[in-house]
Protein backbone atom coordinates (compact mmCIF):
# COMPACT_ATOMS: atom_id res chain seq x y z
CA UNK A 1 0.00 0.00 0.00
CA UNK A 2 2.87 2.26 0.25
CA UNK A 3 3.35 2.77 -2.93
CA UNK A 4 -0.71 3.00 -3.92
CA UNK A 5 -1.35 6.31 -5.36
CA UNK A 6 -3.09 8.60 -2.14
CA UNK A 7 -6.54 8.59 -4.08
CA UNK A 8 -6.89 4.72 -4.89
CA UNK A 9 -5.89 4.76 -0.86
CA UNK A 10 -7.86 6.26 0.35
CA UNK A 11 -10.93 4.88 -1.64
CA UNK A 12 -9.76 1.40 0.00
CA UNK A 13 -9.14 2.45 3.18
CA UNK A 14 -13.25 4.02 3.23
CA UNK A 15 -14.30 0.84 1.90
CA UNK A 16 -12.34 -1.01 4.70
CA UNK A 17 -13.58 1.12 7.28
CA UNK A 18 -17.17 0.27 6.23
CA UNK A 19 -16.03 -3.32 6.31
CA UNK A 20 -15.82 -3.25 9.78
CA UNK A 21 -19.61 -1.85 9.81
CA UNK A 22 -21.60 -4.46 7.24
CA UNK A 23 -20.99 -6.93 4.32
CA UNK A 24 -19.68 -5.92 1.15
CA UNK A 25 -22.63 -5.96 -0.86
CA UNK A 26 -24.34 -3.29 2.00
CA UNK A 27 -21.80 -1.04 1.01
CA UNK A 28 -22.36 2.12 -1.71
CA UNK A 29 -20.43 4.10 -3.86
CA UNK A 30 -22.07 7.01 -2.11
CA UNK A 31 -21.25 5.92 1.01
CA UNK A 32 -17.47 5.33 -0.16
CA UNK A 33 -17.34 8.74 -1.96
CA UNK A 34 -18.58 10.40 0.92
CA UNK A 35 -16.17 8.69 3.53
CA UNK A 36 -12.91 9.29 1.26
CA UNK A 37 -13.84 12.44 -0.27
CA UNK A 38 -12.92 11.39 -3.71
CA UNK A 39 -15.24 12.05 -6.47
CA UNK A 40 -16.96 9.39 -8.73
CA UNK A 41 -14.96 10.59 -11.54
CA UNK A 42 -11.65 9.90 -9.72
CA UNK A 43 -13.35 6.14 -8.40
CA UNK A 44 -13.81 5.00 -12.14
CA UNK A 45 -10.09 6.37 -13.18
CA UNK A 46 -8.07 4.14 -10.38
CA UNK A 47 -10.69 1.28 -10.39
CA UNK A 48 -12.47 -1.06 -13.52
CA UNK A 49 -16.39 -0.70 -11.83
CA UNK A 50 -17.01 -0.58 -8.21
CA UNK A 51 -17.05 -3.98 -7.35
CA UNK A 52 -12.90 -4.27 -8.43
CA UNK A 53 -12.70 -1.02 -5.74
CA UNK A 54 -15.01 -3.65 -2.83
CA UNK A 55 -12.89 -6.48 -3.92
CA UNK A 56 -8.98 -4.79 -3.55
CA UNK A 57 -10.19 -3.58 0.16
CA UNK A 58 -11.49 -6.84 0.78
CA UNK A 59 -7.75 -8.25 -0.55
CA UNK A 60 -6.32 -5.42 1.68
CA UNK A 61 -7.79 -6.63 4.60
CA UNK A 62 -7.02 -9.82 4.18
CA UNK A 63 -3.58 -9.37 3.88
CA UNK A 64 -3.55 -7.41 6.82
CA UNK A 65 -3.94 -10.85 8.65
CA UNK A 66 -1.39 -12.41 6.04
CA UNK A 67 1.17 -10.03 7.30
CA UNK A 68 0.27 -10.43 10.81
CA UNK A 69 0.66 -14.16 10.65
CA UNK A 70 3.62 -14.69 9.21
CA UNK A 71 5.43 -11.70 11.49
CA UNK A 72 3.83 -14.10 14.25
CA UNK A 73 4.95 -17.48 13.09
CA UNK A 74 8.36 -16.50 12.23
CA UNK A 75 8.80 -14.96 15.72
CA UNK A 76 8.09 -18.05 16.87
CA UNK A 77 10.60 -19.69 14.51
CA UNK A 78 13.14 -16.93 15.58
CA UNK A 79 12.78 -17.75 19.28
CA UNK A 80 13.27 -20.92 19.51
CA UNK A 81 16.39 -22.71 20.36
CA UNK A 82 15.01 -26.14 20.44
CA UNK A 83 12.64 -28.49 19.34
CA UNK A 84 10.53 -28.20 22.76
CA UNK A 85 10.82 -24.00 21.94
CA UNK A 86 9.33 -24.47 18.87
CA UNK A 87 6.36 -27.16 19.80
CA UNK A 88 5.95 -24.60 23.17
CA UNK A 89 6.27 -21.32 20.69
CA UNK A 90 2.95 -22.85 18.57
CA UNK A 91 1.44 -24.46 21.15
CA UNK A 92 1.34 -20.09 22.18
CA UNK A 93 0.00 -19.58 18.48
CA UNK A 94 -2.75 -22.20 19.39
CA UNK A 95 -4.02 -20.43 22.12
CA UNK A 96 -4.12 -16.86 20.80
CA UNK A 97 -5.77 -17.82 17.95
CA UNK A 98 -8.42 -19.93 19.48
CA UNK A 99 -9.71 -18.36 21.70
CA UNK A 100 -13.14 -16.60 22.17
CA UNK A 101 -12.16 -13.37 21.84
CA UNK A 102 -10.99 -13.91 18.13
CA UNK A 103 -13.88 -15.42 16.86
CA UNK A 104 -14.86 -12.45 14.60
CA UNK A 105 -10.88 -12.22 12.89
CA UNK A 106 -11.89 -16.45 12.26
CA UNK A 107 -14.84 -15.03 10.59
CA UNK A 108 -13.44 -11.95 8.71
CA UNK A 109 -10.90 -14.69 7.15
CA UNK A 110 -13.28 -16.51 5.95
CA UNK A 111 -15.57 -14.30 4.51
CA UNK A 112 -13.50 -13.52 1.63
CA UNK A 113 -13.28 -17.44 0.53
CA UNK A 114 -16.78 -17.92 0.42
CA UNK A 115 -17.16 -14.61 -2.11
CA UNK A 116 -14.30 -15.75 -4.42
CA UNK A 117 -16.25 -18.92 -5.05
CA UNK A 118 -18.20 -17.06 -7.87
CA UNK A 119 -15.78 -14.27 -8.50
CA UNK A 120 -12.86 -15.12 -10.32
CA UNK A 121 -11.11 -11.76 -10.16
CA UNK A 122 -11.38 -12.10 -6.75
CA UNK A 123 -10.61 -15.68 -6.47
CA UNK A 124 -7.47 -14.79 -8.21
CA UNK A 125 -5.92 -11.87 -5.70
CA UNK A 126 -7.08 -14.00 -2.84
CA UNK A 127 -5.01 -16.87 -4.14
CA UNK A 128 -2.29 -14.68 -4.61
CA UNK A 129 -2.23 -13.72 -0.94
CA UNK A 130 -2.82 -17.01 -0.04
CA UNK A 131 -0.27 -18.69 -1.94
CA UNK A 132 2.35 -15.73 -0.27
CA UNK A 133 1.38 -16.92 3.30
CA UNK A 134 2.10 -20.77 2.44
CA UNK A 135 5.29 -19.56 0.70
CA UNK A 136 6.59 -18.30 4.08
CA UNK A 137 5.36 -20.74 6.51
CA UNK A 138 6.90 -23.66 3.92
CA UNK A 139 9.86 -21.74 4.35
CA UNK A 140 9.36 -21.46 8.28
CA UNK A 141 8.54 -25.34 7.68
CA UNK A 142 11.42 -26.11 5.63
CA UNK A 143 13.61 -24.36 7.91
CA UNK A 144 12.37 -26.06 11.25
CA UNK A 145 13.36 -30.01 9.38
CA UNK A 146 16.79 -28.58 8.82
CA UNK A 147 17.31 -27.74 12.12
CA UNK A 148 15.25 -30.93 13.42
CA UNK A 149 12.12 -29.73 14.69
CA UNK A 150 9.85 -31.13 12.30
CA UNK A 151 9.64 -34.79 10.83
CA UNK A 152 10.32 -35.19 7.66
CA UNK A 153 7.94 -37.12 6.83
CA UNK A 154 5.57 -34.70 5.80
CA UNK A 155 6.31 -31.99 2.92
CA UNK A 156 6.41 -28.22 3.87
CA UNK A 157 3.25 -27.52 1.79
CA UNK A 158 1.62 -29.94 4.28
CA UNK A 159 2.21 -28.57 6.83
CA UNK A 160 2.06 -25.64 6.09
CA UNK A 161 -1.89 -25.95 5.02
CA UNK A 162 -2.50 -27.90 8.23
CA UNK A 163 -1.81 -24.95 10.28
CA UNK A 164 -3.38 -22.65 8.42
CA UNK A 165 -6.76 -24.78 8.52
CA UNK A 166 -6.53 -25.13 12.52
CA UNK A 167 -6.25 -21.78 12.66
CA UNK A 168 -9.21 -20.89 11.24
CA UNK A 169 -11.31 -24.02 11.64
CA UNK A 170 -12.76 -23.69 14.53
CA UNK A 171 -15.49 -21.11 13.12
CA UNK A 172 -17.32 -24.47 12.83
CA UNK A 173 -17.89 -24.13 16.74
CA UNK A 174 -18.25 -20.12 16.73
CA UNK A 175 -21.10 -20.76 14.62
CA UNK A 176 -22.94 -23.22 17.00
CA UNK A 177 -25.31 -22.55 20.49
CA UNK A 178 -23.03 -25.09 22.21
CA UNK A 179 -20.10 -25.15 22.28
CA UNK A 180 -17.08 -27.67 23.02
CA UNK A 181 -14.12 -27.28 25.56
CA UNK A 182 -11.78 -24.64 24.38
CA UNK A 183 -9.18 -26.20 26.09
CA UNK A 184 -10.07 -29.66 25.08
CA UNK A 185 -9.59 -28.64 21.22
CA UNK A 186 -6.24 -27.11 22.26
CA UNK A 187 -5.03 -30.25 23.58
CA UNK A 188 -6.19 -32.05 20.55
CA UNK A 189 -4.34 -28.96 18.14
CA UNK A 190 -1.33 -29.95 20.73
CA UNK A 191 -1.70 -33.51 19.89
CA UNK A 192 -1.32 -33.32 15.77
CA UNK A 193 1.80 -31.10 16.20
CA UNK A 194 3.14 -33.74 18.60
CA UNK A 195 2.65 -35.63 15.57
CA UNK A 196 3.89 -33.03 13.36
CA UNK A 197 7.01 -33.03 15.59
CA UNK A 198 6.98 -37.19 16.33
CA UNK A 199 10.63 -37.84 17.37
CA UNK A 200 10.21 -41.47 15.87
CA UNK A 201 9.53 -39.88 12.31
CA UNK A 202 12.98 -37.56 12.91
CA UNK A 203 14.92 -40.39 13.81
CA UNK A 204 13.54 -42.50 11.28
CA UNK A 205 13.97 -40.25 8.72
CA UNK A 206 17.58 -39.25 9.43
CA UNK A 207 18.26 -43.22 9.82
CA UNK A 208 16.94 -43.68 6.14
CA UNK A 209 19.11 -40.39 4.98
CA UNK A 210 22.24 -41.68 6.65
CA UNK A 211 21.58 -45.20 5.63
Amino acid sequence: MEQTHPTKRALIDAVIKLLEEKGPELITSDEVLHLSGVSRGSLYHHFVDFGDLIEAAQVRRFTRYIDESIEFLANVALASRTRDDMRAGLAKVTRATQSAETSDRRFERVMPFAAAAKNPRLKHRLGQEQERLTQALMDLVADGQNRGYFSLEFEPRVIAVMIQAYTVGKIVDDVTETHMDPESWNLMIDAVLDRVFGLDGISQNRNEQTA
